[in-house]
């Protein structure tokens, strides 16, 4: 007897749950907590960048053999919002702490001697990371944190990029953060080996050293007489920044037209917040005690987006990049230097 035919039936196809990103808030949480340890050591020992200090954190927390990948891919959401939008709203908040007043005090020879610094500084140091054979994106970095402000400059040209990786901004930091301690220490001695009075050493020291903070600190062991002038050039570097990233928008603006068809904006818009900020300063529209909130809110902010750019340098990157950068750092203090002193002997 035939035996009955049986309807075979397929299992019920399951519908797997959407994997969800993962959150923001862990990563920027991370960044908030390493530059408060930043801040924390640059209160403790005012001679050590802040910045330098939360870019070794993230870093550091990047080649632990504990922190496994799968942490890494909980934290970089907010890690990525943390070293591109903190960064520029800290840019923007910088521009509190500059007076035009003050800088064009300074009389039209230094003024223009300044943009001098700056243009020389990056154009010298562009073609010199050619011949050294350094990458487009890095060379663009460095030069920019040597000749304007340091490791902000950095971030804000960073802000900027179209094509970028986090690793080379870590790397221009890192450099010009070192290269600018340096100059703590040689900037008074050259300065008292060439007999430089108190302005002239001021003026020197303001346009060739990296941070505002180093120049702080450098300026200071020469004296009281050349810290007044040397922080108001240090800030007409600062003033800088504006235009340089304008400009850097502007070529990656045609650049992609070519290449994608897309256009980036001529002047982001965190570069008008800055300029933004420097005219409500200027006039005096500001208080006192929302400039030095200001102040505070922007180291936060930088630091937290320093951190957050650390967290990408693995030392395979670092090695991977060799002598050259440090070789090109090198080459961008002695260019800036020169140029700076050139600019305080006319400006005597």
């Amino acid at each position: 007897m035939p035996l009955p035919k049986t309807k075979l039936t397929q299992p019920a196809l399951v519908e797997s749950e959407p994997i969800s990103d993962p959150p923001w808030w862990p990563g920027l949480l991370l960044s908030f907590v390493g530059a408060g340890l930043a801040i924390a050591i640059n209160l403790a020992a005012p001679g050590v960048s802040a910045m330098l200090v939360a870019i070794l954190l993230g870093a550091v927390l990047a080649n632990l053999s504990a922190v496994s990948g799968a942490m890494m891919t909980l934290l970089r959401p907010g890690l990525a919002i943390a070293s591109r939008r903190l960064l520029r709203v800290g840019v923007v908040l910088l521009g509190l702490q500059l007076v035009l007043g003050d800088i064009l005090a300074l009389g039209w020879p230094i003024v223009v001697g300044v943009a001098a610094i700056v243009g020389g500084t990056m154009a010298i140091t562009m073609v010199l990371g050619r011949v050294l054979k350094v990458g487009a994106t890095q060379t663009l970095l460095i030069a920019g944190g040597f000749s304007i402000c340091g490791a902000a400059a950095v971030a804000g040209i960073d802000g900027v990029l179209a094509k970028r990786k986090d690793s080379e901004a870590a790397t221009a930091v890192a450099l010009v953060v070192a290269f600018g301690t340096v100059m703590i220490a040689v900037m008074p001695v050259l300065s008292g080996l060439l007999g430089l009075d108190a302005r002239t050493a001021g003026i020197w020291t303001g346009a060739s050293t990296h941070e505002v903070a180093q120049v702080v600190a450098a300026a200071g062991i020469i004296g009281p007489d050349a810290l007044k002038v040397a922080v108001v050039v240090k800030l007409a570097r600062v003033l800088m920044l504006a235009p340089v990233l304008a400009l850097v928008s502007w070529r990656q603006r045609a650049a992609s037209v070519v290449g994608t068809g897309t256009r980036p904006p001529l002047v982001p818009l965190f570069v008008v917040g800055f300029v933004a900020m420097v005219a409500l300063r200027s006039f005096g529209v500001v208080p006192a005690p929302l400039v030095a909130a200001g102040q505070i809110s922007q180291a936060w902010l930088l630091g937290a987006a320093m951190f957050a750019l650390g967290t990408s340098v693995h030392w395979s990157v670092l090695k991977k990049a060799g002598r050259r950068p440090l070789v090109l750092a090198a080459a961008a203090t002695a260019v800036v230097m020169v140029i700076g002193g050139a600019v305080a002997l006319l400006g005597r």
